[in-house]
């Protein structure tokens, strides 16, 4: 197997400050090779994130009946707790071997979305909690739009393109835990996938596990510098950009038998767009050698209900 810093470098997000053009050219070329970029300097504070950390191991501590009080099955796993051995990756025969719980865009009441972008279930604890998370949720946003801004303008589109895109935007910070798992599990921690949204921006992968697919069909190990961020394209960006930046399959795999007692946590934020945003290829994203692949256009929503669905979340 392939190191992934081999052949992915880590980029800094100061330099968009320093030299936009040429953060633009370094993370779109990253994205069309690989579908993934790994981050430092992203600007999310360091001591948020131990503090989001501490809170994430402290909640899934919780006992299981405890942790099912904040469970709704009907919600389609969009806010609160999602038990072990819920989501299952497309195609795959065994279920993943993790929980998380999810935290979404607080709205307004009487907000235009608010039929379908539900409000948050917040657990009694641990202690502070909602604050962490509502602020951490703020920190990931912010990064996510500068990263946006550089792929709009590495496609060639104004720099805030995706602002109205993705303002009120459908997006979730997702706390992962993988549990100790026997020798003999059956399955692997994460299923062979890719991501639903424009672009997921991941603290955590410093504990071994994550790969992706390379186009030779190797799988390569996902190893960032300690807390940088992985970010990697969705496949509503793959729509959009007709396959010109694709979403790369990736997992998280099972550790060798000696390193199975030891727990995984990781913190991704699945950047999406409004729910009514329409997902229509870009123009500039055509051409002969790369016809549309995608004639007809399809709301943000519909596209995510579609894919809910095929994971397990939600009942067709």
């Amino acid at each position: 197997m392939h190191d992934t810093l081999d052949h992915i470098p880590t980029l800094s997000l100061t330099q968009n400050a320093n030299d936009p053009g040429g953060f633009a050219t370094a993370i779109g070329g990253s994205f069309e090779r690989f579908g993934f970029a790994i981050v430092a300097d992203h600007g999310v504070p360091a001591d948020l994130v131990t503090r989001a950390w501490a809170q994430t191991k402290a909640l899934f501590d919780l006992s299981e009946d405890e942790k099912r009080r904040y469970f709704a099955p009907s919600g389609g796993g969009q806010r609160g707790y999602t038990p072990f051995k819920t989501e299952i990756a497309k195609g795959a025969s065994a279920v993943d071997l993790k929980e998380f719980w999810h935290v979404g865009r607080p709205l307004a009441a009487g907000h235009r979305f608010e039929s379908v972008m539900p409000p948050n279930i917040w657990p009694d604890r641990p202690a502070g909690f909602r604050e962490t998370f509502t602020e951490l949720f703020a920190a990931f946003d912010r990064a996510g739009d500068v990263i946006l801004s550089a792929i709009a303008r590495h496609l060639g589109l104004a720099a805030d393109w995706f602002d109205p895109a993705v303002k009120d935007g459908n997006s979730i910070l997702r706390l992962l835990h993988y549990p100790p798992i026997p020798a003999d599990a059956e399955g692997v921690r994460a299923g062979a996938h890719e991501d639903i949204n424009l672009i997921t921006l991941l603290l955590g992968a410093e504990e071994a596990g994550l790969e992706l697919l390379d186009r030779d069909g190797q799988w390569l190990a996902v190893k960032p510098p300690e807390g940088a961020l992985v970010v990697n394209v969705g496949d509503m960006l793959q729509r959009l950009t007709n396959h010109v930046l694709p979403s790369t399959t990736h997992r998280v795999v099972n550790p060798p038998p000696e390193r199975r007692a030891t727990p995984r946590y990781s913190m991704p934020f699945f950047l999406h767009p409004a729910p009514d945003f329409l997902i229509e290829t870009l123009p500039g994203c055509v051409s002969t050698a790369n016809p549309n692949r995608y004639p007809a256009p399809i709301t943000a929503h519909d596209y995510l209900h579609e894919r809910l669905v095929e994971i397990g979340l939600v009942k067709a």
